[in-house]
């Protein structure tokens, strides 16, 4: 039977039998190999928590980045059925104040219009175009919101954010609008007032 002290000090220990040498090995590393689990789940949990701070900073430095990244994950869930995957890609390290996210998400979702036309061959233009339009605007209302929803939970929309995500939202319904009117105008050959 070994003491404290030999536990702690392992030249304090009495030397095992031949026979006992492996046993001996195994039930020092034991010990070891539990200390070794207990380490890496510290480990574990301090890059959760390190990676969950960066993401609320991110987000507190970046949010229409993620109004951005948001609605174009929901306008290719949208499109996905008549498109295919990703029918837009997710452009990062771009303007991403009001007028560049929105310029990019109606050029990016209103740029599928002839594609989505083409699946819909033998409708009527103006119904296709109003198909496409719920579809894109319908998969914007909801990663805007998703964005929104976000953001209010990390507790940075307010002030500047929150003018700079509404703002964004009003440019989007604009550039939407405007594609529509165009569009109306082009599929019967007429301008609309």
């Amino acid at each position: 039977m070994s003491s404290p002290i030999s536990q702690i000090n392992p030249a304090a220990r009495p030397t095992p039998a031949a026979g006992s040498a492996a046993e001996a090995e195994r039930a020092a590393a034991k010990p070891s190999a539990a200390v070794a689990i207990k380490e890496q789940r510290s480990r574990l949990n301090a890059a959760i928590v390190a990676s969950s701070e960066t993401a609320a900073i991110r987000a507190g430095n970046e949010p229409l980045a993620l109004l951005y990244r948001s609605a174009i994950e929901q306008i290719n869930e949208a499109l996905k059925p008549t498109l295919g995957e990703n029918a837009i890609e997710n452009a990062m390290n771009q303007d991403n104040s009001p007028e560049g996210t929105a310029g990019r998400i109606v050029a990016l979702s209103t740029g599928f219009f002839e594609a989505f036309k083409q699946q819909h061959p033998n409708e009527p233009e103006d119904e296709v175009l109003k198909k496409f339009m719920d579809t894109i605007r319908g998969g914007f209302e909801q990663g805007f919101n998703e964005a929104r929803t976000i953001l209010e939970g990390l507790g940075v929309f307010d002030g500047g954010i929150a003018d700079s995500i509404n703002r964004t939202y009003q440019l989007v319904q604009e550039g939407y609008a405007a594609f529509e009117k165009e569009r109306s105008g082009a599929g019967t050959g007429t301008e609309s007032a």
